[in-house]
């Protein structure tokens, strides 16, 4: 989270604090001092995931191959300078940051409503002012970078301290990011991601030794100052009194400086005074309203400190060393072999979510962009709950003599409060014989094993009895078939017209590349195409889970959304659909996809039928809904009625083998 208001003082009034640096130099110089070490920047991705993100188009649900061409380009130019990266993720969200968490949720939910606002009413995407992350970019970001070859880490606690620490550890020539809290952490050097121009490799580098200058500190009080400013574990609201103290004895006061500067410049003089003592932090403690929590700024100081380092705020017997809390015996999964493989697999960003069930029986999931004003589809929270009980329960396995453990949920959707997590019962997915137990999916081996970890995953999504049909499917496109289907069977109002503009994607994005998918022009956006797209990528996310809890039946690399989606390229064959487009058209006058469309089809309207879910045509032209008239449509969309199923790619390698290798050069 960082202070509110430090980087944009550090701007303003420490400008000594904001050096430009090159990079190149900085990498140039470490080589000279430490021969035996290359230089490595570690980089805290979340804060960067919104600087990464240039594609042009935002709301339509992500444009996916563009934003891997773009990360491969970052890679590029620091490996050109011989600098390696190391990228950190936040694994978890820490308890003590669950109120500011929900309070940013509930804000990006009135920020969506107005973008979507915008849509409706001016028919395009709003301007970069008002940007949002894609559904689900910091997920992708992770599986992409490790996909490129990158070192990527996922947090077992807060990813700050973690950044820090290993940019500390293993003398890192800096951290790039865009965080204050690296201005307070005593550790390598701090990069802004926000500054970088990569193609020189220039950035602004933020001093913590000019910024103690200028406020008349040392750096052992950075993390009091931090403290006292209000940040993840000082609220800022039991702050307000000693502000305002602070103030009226400060000398620095500057009328034409605003309150919260003056604050910064006022807590700062108020520490300068204080001798660096425990017994000067106990007073502190006393002297603020921390009600019955009197260890707060305790805490808050001890918080900064990484592994090794001490503070002369905090006695060394009384400073405990942050280090990962949470025990095998107070996890839910109490078998160390599942435990300890989940724990790896989560570091190594080889899984998805599935530590964070086995560990705290808890799980988040952040905003998406989707309508709240659209009533006929539901929440994505809701739509892929049904398949993420399945998913627990494979996990849990209680069923086997016990209660299974509840789920607690911290999804944001429209009509939930966040006030607390909603607790979910793990439901057992529909199999002969029930679901094979974890130790048999994740560590036992043969064609058997292979079968079972197949059909535990479909059964998650209800196709347990289309595996057959599935496996003649090349990877990417079996798992997309599961997701479409999935979600025709769950929302009602899904329609013809639907269906095939998301057929139509997955065959038409075949072979196109990054550059063509940017030069793709629309001339309108359409709202309810955006909250589609939003509500699909977040099905892939869900595709994730199921394929980690199940023993990894595909390759997480042919789950990703750059292998089956584009956002510009779904909302162009949304409207060419919805408006009644020819069959040519909608596949760009590819006579070849003719077959595989009515193939991939056919199976998606079967899977629904066996579940009596009938996929009715409801056109809505321009992006008004027509009501509940039918008109005439182009007869080559109509579902067709075969005897036997004529897979639209066939696979090569042919039994259980979805996570081998696929025969090179055939992506599908």
């Amino acid at each position: 989270m960082g202070i509110k208001g430090l980087q944009g003082f550090v701007a303003r009034v420490c400008p000594d604090a904001c050096k430009t640096v090159d990079l190149r130099e900085v990498a140039e110089k470490h080589r000279i001092d430490h021969p035996d070490f290359p230089p490595v920047i570690v980089v805290d991705a979340m804060s960067c995931v919104r600087y990464w993100y240039t594609p042009e188009s935002w709301v339509c649900g992500g444009q996916w191959r563009e934003y891997l061409a773009i990360l491969e380009d970052f890679i590029k130019a620091f490996m050109a300078a011989g600098i390696k990266l190391v990228f950190y993720f936040d694994g978890v969200v820490e308890e003590k940051k669950r109120d500011e968490w929900i309070k940013r949720r509930l804000q990006n939910n009135k920020e969506i409503a107005r973008i979507f606002q915008f849509i409706k009413t001016h028919r395009k995407q709003p301007g970069r002012e008002m940007f949002i992350v894609p559904s689900a970019l910091p997920t992708f970001t992770r599986f992409a970078l490790k996909s490129l070859g990158q070192k990527t880490v996922c947090t077992l606690q807060e990813a700050d301290f973690e950044v820090a620490a290993y940019g500390l550890q293993h003398n890192c020539i800096g951290i790039l990011g865009q965080d204050s809290d690296y201005l307070i952490y005593n550790t390598c050097p701090y990069f802004s991601i926000e500054k970088l121009s990569l193609d020189r490799l220039v950035t602004v580098m933020y001093s913590r030794e000019d910024l103690c200058h200028a406020l008349g500190l040392s750096l052992t009080h950075l993390p009091l100052f931090a403290c006292l400013l209000g940040n993840d574990v000082v609220p800022e609201s039991l702050l307000e009194r000693f502000w305002r103290k602070c103030l009226v004895t400060s000398p620095h006061k500057n009328n034409s400086y605003n309150r919260r500067t003056n604050i910064l410049l006022a807590v700062a003089n108020y520490i300068s005074k204080v001798p660096c003592s425990y017994s000067s932090l106990k007073h502190l403690e006393e002297m603020l309203p921390l009600g019955s929590d009197k260890t707060l700024l305790h805490r808050g100081v001890e918080s900064y400190l990484l592994p090794g380092q001490q503070s002369p705020w905090i006695p060394p017997n009384l400073t405990s060393c942050q280090t990962f809390s949470l025990q095998q015996q107070t996890a839910v999964c109490q078998d160390k072999e599942i435990f300890q493989l989940a724990k790896e697999q989560h570091i190594q960003s080889e899984n998805y979510t599935i530590f964070n069930i086995l560990s705290k029986g808890e799980i988040e999931c952040s905003n998406s962009l989707e309508d709240e004003c659209d009533t006929e589809i539901p929440g994505q929270a809701l739509i892929y709950r049904p398949a993420r009980q399945h998913i627990y329960s494979v996990l849990l396995e209680s069923g086997k003599g016990g209660a299974y453990p509840l789920v607690k949920e911290w999804f944001v959707y429209f009509g939930n409060p966040l006030q607390q997590p909603e607790l979910i019962q793990p439901v057992q997915p529909s199999m002969p014989g029930g679901t094979p137990n974890l130790k048999t999916l994740w560590f036992a081996k043969g064609p058997d094993v292979e079968k079972q970890r197949c059909s535990t995953f479909l059964a998650c999504f209800h196709l347990q009895d289309r595996m057959e049909e599935l496996q003649a499917l090349e990877a990417p496109v079996a798992a997309f078939c599961c997701l479409l289907a999935y979600l025709m069977m769950q929302v009602s109002s899904l329609s013809l017209e639907d269906l095939n503009a998301f057929v139509a994607v997955i065959l038409c994005l075949k072979g196109k590349s990054a550059a063509q998918l940017a030069g793709l022009q629309l001339a309108q956006v359409d709202s309810r195409g955006v909250h589609l797209g939003a509500v699909f990528v977040r099905g892939l996310t869900t595709l994730l889970m199921a394929n980690s809890a199940c023993g990894f039946p595909f390759r997480m690399d042919d789950l990703m959304p750059w292998e089956v989606f584009d956002g510009k390229l779904f909302q162009e064959k949304y409207q060419q659909s919805h408006q009644g487009c020819s069959l040519e058209e909608l596949l760009e006058g590819n006579e070849s996809l003719y077959t595989p469309f009515q193939n991939l089809k056919s199976f998606i309207c079967k899977a629904c039928t066996a579940k009596k879910r009938t996929i009715q045509s409801r056109p809505r032209g321009n992006g008004f809904i027509t009501g509940t008239q039918q008109r005439e449509f182009n007869p080559r969309f109509q579902q067709t009625h075969r005897s036997s199923f004529v897979p639209p790619y066939h696979n090569q390698m042919r039994g259980f083998l979805w996570r081998n290798p696929q025969p090179q050069g055939k992506k599908y």
